[in-house]
Parts: structure tokens; C-alpha cells; sequence
């Protein structure tokens, strides 16, 4: 695990199998992004069995095979999906073909689960809806920032326990290191990528709609800008949006790719959360100036002041539940609904985004 590479980036946590083995088949198709790795570490760790990987690059198939030894590589994604065997597909695919792709994963009878973000438009996203509705099969979305991160664990059964009453707002901070030279070129392709709102700003806006409650939201504001990298004119360095919940509770988010080099991990992730009886703050993948480690938990509540290091302690429960979702039909990991707003509002945020980016950038 590379701390100071985001795209690469995969958490790994002791197995707690909720299945037995052979129970619970996965694959992985489109290995595009590092993120195909987290999605299957925790898969894995919750029991689950990898059986086949395919990508049109076999460089890529090779560097999977060996961190997953005793899978199979599969000649074509038919041969996967024509597999009864499978029940979900874990993909890391460019964005803009994220939803192609689980289009026909579902149309196959299967669940899909695709990385971060899942749509660069709306056309995609009415088009999963749809699919969905008619397969009755799922279209999952991993958004590491919460479900990967054992702090974003943490806090969330803080709220559900009442230690800071009604969650008011949200304040998420989204740094990421850039390391320009080892991004493949469609990380710089506005139509492929979708735009930092839509990429990036996605773990936000899912953090605010689950820490806070709400079912929707409206965007209120957004920007967008390329402030320092005139070399790659469709790259979107800075984005920051303002929402509200249906509920009322408020959001602002900032997201950007100036991590500075100096810092030991990829990103300063931190999440702030109020509510009418304390709040949360979150250091997410360091404690800057005094721990290079993750998982930093302050809250002030009723009872006092508190302080909890929470790496190694909580785990990813949400893997698990949605092995179990997925063998038993239900939607206690994330619903459906749940993952569609929050790229719908991603989506939407992108869209009305005002752009700052100086002239002499443009």
C-alpha cells in the first residue's frame, strides 16, 4: 500500500469472512484504475472468492495475477459474464465507460460494483436507473473516503449512537497529489474523466448525504478551476461546492490536486462535522506535524472532550454487508437510491459549476 499514491492506494484490514468458501464469486473486469485493488481486497477479506480477472492490456493482467495468485484470466469479459458462477463484478473501468460496462454486467443477471465516480452524465445515470429497475440487480458504487477509511467508519457509528445529536452540517476536505507523470492520459480528458466535481467531489457529497441523513439535495454553488497546470488545459486542479439536504443540514466541500510533495501520504482527507449536541472532526490519512498514520478521531459531546486512533481497530464492515446484500437481496450496505443521488448531485454539481480558471490558462 503506497500512501503517497492515491490511484494506488488499497487498504487491506484482517479477514472476517461472512460467507463460506466458494459461497460468495466475484471477478474483476477493467483494471484501469488502482482502486480495483481496495474494491478487491475487501471483498476478499469478507470472504469473498476472486475467480476471474479480464483487461485488453495484458501488462495489467499481469500485475494482477500476481497480487491475486490462482486466479483465472478470462479471454473476453463474456467469458465472465456468461459464468453462473459470478455473482458480482468489481470494476475500475475509465469513468466514462463505467456505465457501459454495468449496463452489461446487469443485463447478465449480475451485481455490479464500480468504482468511483459511476457516471460522467446524466444520460448514464437515467440509463442505471432504468437497467436497474428492469434487471432488478444492483449498481454499486465504492466510495473509499467512507467506506474504506476506518475514522469514516468510526464516525459514522458515532451518529448512529447520538454522541452529537442531529447532524447539522458537513465540511469535507478532498486534497489528492496529482503525480502527473504516472496518470494514464484519459486522467486528463475532461469527456473521460468527467471533471473534479464529478470524480473527486463524489466521496464528498456521499459523506454528507450519509453522515447527515438526507435522502436528497440541492446544489447550491459550485466552482471549478485550472489554476496552475496550463500543460494539461482539460485538467479541473481546484473544485469547492455548497449543498443543502432535504432535511435542512448544510454542506461545503473543497477538492484539488496540490498536495504538496513534502507530505507523507497522498492526501490531508478531513471531514468536520456538527450536530446540536457536538462534533466531529476527522484526520483521515495523517495528523499533520505529529503522526504520519491515519484514523485520528476528535469529538467534543455532553461527556467531555475525546480522542480516539482508530487504524486497526474498526475494520470495513460495509464489504461484508455487501456480500450478504447481494445473497439475500437486501440493501443494508448502501441502497440503491442512495448510490444514484449521490451521483446524481455530483453530476448536477459538475454541470452549473462557475469556472475560475485564469485567462491566461484557458
Amino acid at each position: 500500500m503506497n500512501r503517497k499514491d492515491g490511484m494506488n492506494y488499497a487498504p487491506c484490514h484482517e479477514a472476517k469472512p461472512v460467507v463460506q468458501t466458494g459461497e460468495f464469486v466475484i471477478a474483476a473486469i477493467a483494471l484501469d484504475h488502482g482502486h480495483i485493488y481496495g474494491m478487491c481486497n475487501g471483498l476478499i477479506e469478507a470472504g469473498a472468492q476472486l475467480k476471474w480477472v479480464y483487461d485488453p492490456d495484458p501488462a495489467k493482467v499481469k500485475v494482477f495475477l500476481d497480487t491475486y495468485p490462482g486466479v483465472k484470466a478470462a479471454r473476453s469479459a463474456e467469458e465472465i459474464l456468461e459464468d453462473a458462477a459470478v455473482h458480482l463484478v468489481a470494476a475500475a473501468a475509465i469513468p466514462s465507460e463505467r456505465a457501459a460496462l454495468g449496463l452489461k454486467v446487469m443485463a447478465h443477471g449480475k451485481d455490479y460494483f464500480t468504482d468511483k465516480t459511476p457516471f460522467t452524465t446524466l444520460d448514464q445515470l437515467s440509463a442505471a436507473r432504468v437497467q436497474a429497475e428492469r434487471t432488478r440487480q444492483k449498481y454499486m458504487v465504492y466510495f473509499s473516503e467512507r467506506l474504506h477509511v476506518e475514522s469514516a467508519v468510526y464516525a459514522g457509528q458515532l451518529i448512529r449512537d447520538g454522541r452529537i445529536g442531529r447532524v447539522l452540517q458537513v465540511i469535507g476536505m478532498g486534497p489528492h497529489r496529482l503525480n502527473a507523470p504516472s496518470r494514464p492520459d484519459w486522467f486528463f480528458k475532461r469527456q473521460q474523466y468527467g471533471g473534479i466535481l464529478c470524480d473527486i467531489g463524489s466521496h464528498q457529497i456521499e459523506q454528507f448525504l450519509y453522515y447527515a441523513g438526507c435522502q436528497s439535495a440541492k446544489v447550491l454553488h459550485s466552482k471549478v478551476a485550472n489554476y496552475n497546470h496550463a500543460d494539461y488545459p482539460e485538467l479541473e486542479d481546484f473544485g469547492d461546492a455548497t449543498l443543502v439536504g432535504d432535511n435542512g443540514a448544510t454542506q461545503y466541500f473543497r477538492v484539488d490536486w496540490f498536495t504538496p510533495e513534502g507530505l507523507g501520504t497522498w492526501g490531508d482527507g478531513r471531514t468536520m462535522i456538527l450536530g446540536t449536541e457536538g462534533y466531529i472532526e476527522l484526520r483521515k490519512y495523517t495528523d499533520l506535524g505529529r503522526s504520519n498514520s491515519g484514523d485520528h478521531v476528535f469529538w467534543a459531546d455532553a461527556e467531555g472532550e475525546h480522542y480516539e486512533h482508530v487504524a486497526g481497530k474498526v475494520g470495513f464492515p460495509f464489504f461484508g454487508e455487501l456480500i450478504l446484500d447481494v445473497l439475500n437481496r437486501t440493501e443494508l450496505a448502501m441502497t440503491q437510491e442512495h448510490a444514484f443521488k449521490a451521483a446524481e448531485l455530483c453530476l448536477t454539481a459538475q454541470a452549473q459549476a462557475v469556472n475560475l480558471t485564469p485567462d491566461q490558462l484557458r
